[in-house]
Order: C-alpha cells, then structure tokens, then sequence
C-alpha cells in the first residue's frame, strides 16, 4: 500500500500548479482525498481540531448506513417478481432467494450507475469551471436517489431528473453546502410531477418483465396487484381495509421503491448515524412522535376513509416515512441546525405527512412533500430561535 501511495503521489504532481495537467487539478484532488487521508488541514488558529477526519468520511458513513436498505431493497425487488410471476407458487427455496437476489441486483445497478455517472460528471465539469475542488455531497445523494424510485423508472428519467435536481437545485445556489431543498428528494418530485405516470400506479413498482433480457417472458399471475399499501387505502372507500399487518411492514416484502420499505434496514443504519453523531436524533425523534400523535388524532376525529383509520403505528412503518425521517430530513444543510430548532423542524415533517395522506388522496405517500416544505421553513426556524436566544440574553 505504501509504495502505490507513493507512485500515486508522484502521479499526482502532473496536477499542481504548472504540471502537464494543471486544469484537471480538481479530478485528482476528488481522487486523492477519497482513497487517502487528506494532507491538508486548517492553520492553527483558535480551536481548530486537526485530525483526519473530513467530509467524505462522513459522507462515506452515511453510505454505509445506507447499505441495508439498499441490499434488503435489491431482494425484494426480485422477490416481488418472483410473487408476481407465480414462481414462489410451491414457496421460497433457497435456489430462488438468490434468483430474487441476483434479479434485484442487475435490475437495481443501473439505477445506481445512472445516477452517480450523471450527478458526479455534472459536480466535476462545474469544480473545473469554478477552478475549486469536487465537493462531496454527491456521494449521498447519488446513493439515495436510486432508493427512492420506482424500480420500473426508465434510466433516461432518472438521468434528466438528476441532472435538473443537481443544476438547478444545488449548483445555482452555490454548490454543496448552500442548496436550500434536498437534492435526492428535488429528484423525485422532478420525476413524479413530469412523469406522473411512471411514479404511481400498479405497475410501477414490481418488475413483471425481465431485467437486461433475464427471467422475461413470464405470465403475471391471476390477481396481481403491485399498488402500495398506502395506493390501495388512498383509493379505498373500505375504512376497515388494511393492506397488510404489522410484520408485514416490518419485514418490507411489499411493492414500494427500492430502499423505502424495510423497517429493520432502515433501523440499523439509523442506529449507526445516531451513534457516530452524523445524523440528529431530535430530528428523528421529533418527526415520529409527532407524526404519531397527528394520526391518532385523525383516528379519532378524522373523516371515515380508509387512510385516516390506518392505525398510526402503520402510518410509521408504511411507505417511505422512516427512510425519510432517518436519511432525508436529517441532511445537515437543509435541516434546521439550532438545537431547538430541530424539535420543530421535525414537528413541522411528522404533521404535514399525516395531514398529506390524510386529507390529499392525489399524494398517498406525503414524506416527500412534508420535507421539501420543512426545508423551505428551515432556515426561518433557525432565525427565529437565534433571535429568541438574543432577546432572553438581553433581558437577563
């Protein structure tokens, strides 16, 4: 390891300031910082800490927590296919857990390649032209974006809409560290008001056909329904339906998009950003309580649809709630940054969600929206506990 740092390091001074290479600076720099410890750190002026730590490893943390999600979510992305084609008709054996698997996983990389070849490529061109270093973010938000939709989203989709969410969603306003909305979830809003077709519906979200020429050409079983469980009760008058039961949202073996239904995955990468101090528990916290207290209310005093008497322990485990609450509303810039500011920040999410599903059945999911508006009111829920700090100090 140490003689190929050495030769990357010799291949490194083509790159600095009259090096054959000079305009591609930033290229190597992303390179460079990625697989090595930065070389660099701050002047010691103040308390400054000096360590190796930078904000790709913190990126880097927020992938890993991602990866259970994104394993669990490739398996049942052939598992619904394998339900949906009748080939778990005699039950699962172990021959077809890993046919699911390997079907998830050449239907899911596309995705991934997609939308990390079209956001990073955009992040470089943009470091190149600004003549500053590739910013970071990107890591996590190429990693989310194929997550979040729809496993029969066309690849061209998802590559237009991630170059519009990174223009013109984060660029314009700077770059990383300055976007004001969540650039995974711009993504997806691109796609579900442009390609509204392609983001709802029975047929979205289990692949029937096959993936890349494999597996295809299998008939669709009698009475197939690939809707979502918060589809079917947005779209039932039966309030005594419930799509499925509590193990059954635990367990995430349901059509939804990728990365959004398993609860247990969900929880461990959780578990690793509260622990490693990378993502806000009060955020998290405060989004699910209040989220659970706004749909008891609903239970009790809501209109006599299926969705406002779903229990609201369901209302947590189904959809892309907690992927939400763990991953998304927990984004460092676009979440409220004062320490009280994130129990209201995350107050705002949980009760706009219910109250999305609920009274709006046109947005069964409602995560989506609750978080784009809490972003939008971040910043002015900051000012307005900074502001109130000033004013007690100055009264004591």
């Amino acid at each position: 390891m140490e003689k190929f740092y050495q030769l990357w390091k010799k291949f490194g001074k083509n790159f600095e300031q009259g090096g054959k290479l000079e305009k591609l600076s930033s290229f190597y720099d992303a390179f460079d910082t990625f697989l090595f410890t930065p070389s660099t750190t701050a002047k010691r002026y103040g308390a400054q800490i000096h360590d190796g730590s930078d904000s790709k490893r913190t990126m880097i943390l927020v992938v890993m927590a991602l990866v259970p999600a994104l394993l669990f979510g490739m398996y049942n992305v052939g598992y619904q296919h394998l339900l949906a084609t009748g080939q778990l008709a005699e039950g699962l054996t172990c021959a077809l857990f890993w046919k699911a698997f390997a079907f998830g996983l050449l239907a899911v990389l596309p995705l991934i390649i997609v939308s990390y070849a079209v956001g990073l490529g955009i992040e470089f061109v943009v470091a190149q032209i600004k003549k500053e270093e590739v910013a970071e973010g990107f890591l996590v938000t190429g990693f989310i974006i194929p997550l979040i939709v729809p496993i029969n989203t066309p690849l061209w989709m998802v590559g237009v809409a991630t170059a519009f969410a990174v223009i013109f969603a984060k660029e314009v306003f700077g770059g990383t560290g300055y976007n004001v909305f969540n650039v995974a979830l711009i993504t997806r809003a691109f796609l579900f008001f442009a390609y509204p077709s392609h983001m709802t519906g029975d047929s979205v979200f289990v692949r029937t056909s096959g993936t890349w020429g494999w597996d295809g050409g299998q008939a669709v079983v009698d009475g197939f329904s690939g809707a979502t469980p918060l589809g079917q009760l947005a779209t039932s008058a039966d309030a005594s339906l419930l799509p499925m039961g509590f193990w059954d949202a635990m367990n995430g073996l349901y059509p939804g998009s990728v990365g959004e239904t398993c609860v247990w995955a969900i929880l461990l990468g959780a578990g690793l950003l509260i622990c490693t101090g990378v993502a806000s528990w009060k955020t998290m916290l405060s989004i699910v309580a209040t989220a659970a207290v706004t749909a008891v209310l609903f239970n009790r005093f809501g209109p006599e649809t299926a969705v406002a008497n779903y229990p609201w322990y369901m209302q947590l485990l189904s959809g892309g709630f907690l992927f939400g609450a763990v991953f998304m509303a927990t984004d460092p810039v676009t979440s409220a940054r004062t320490e009280c500011g994130k129990w209201i920040y995350g107050a705002l999410i949980g009760f706009m969600v219910i109250v999305i599903r609920v009274l709006n059945p046109g947005y069964p999911e409602g995560m989506m929206l609750a978080i784009l508006l809490g972003n939008a009111f971040a910043p002015l829920i900051d000012w307005c506990v900074v502001n109130a700090n000033i004013k007690r100090r100055m009264k004591r």
